[in-house]
């Protein structure tokens, strides 16, 4: 069974950093493609960022060039770097897999809270 505890959100201010952690448990997730997705007030979830085992990086393009995604495989850890934050990134933050049909496993992890306000 897949596992994920998220961490590292907070309140900040517009165009501060934050860098969110996911200790992910399951050896297999070092095969798959993994992700951050984030969920805002009355909004549906979304992928924001996924990066392959082999470290293919992919983003929405609200994030292009605000956020980085990395992984070690090693932890069994995924990472996301968010500079310049702005009003509209806020939302809870999730990592799961990305799997075929843009699904994801059903046991999804409490997410991280990141609030931007001035």
């Amino acid at each position: 069974q897949v596992q994920f505890v998220e961490s590292g959100g907070g309140l900040v201010q517009p165009g501060e950093s934050l860098r969110l952690s996911c200790a992910a448990s399951g050896s297999i997730l070092r095969l798959l493609v993994m992700g951050w997705y984030r969920q805002a007030p009355g909004k549906q979830r979304e992928l924001v960022a996924s990066i392959s085992s082999g470290s293919s990086i992919n983003y929405v393009d609200s994030v292009k060039g605000r956020f980085t995604i990395s992984r070690d495989n090693a932890k069994n850890a995924i990472y996301l770097q968010m500079n310049s934050l702005k009003p509209e990134d806020t939302a809870v933050y999730y990592c799961n897999a990305v799997l075929s049909g843009g699904s994801a496993f059903s046991s999804w992890g409490q997410g991280t809270q990141v609030t931007v306000s001035s």
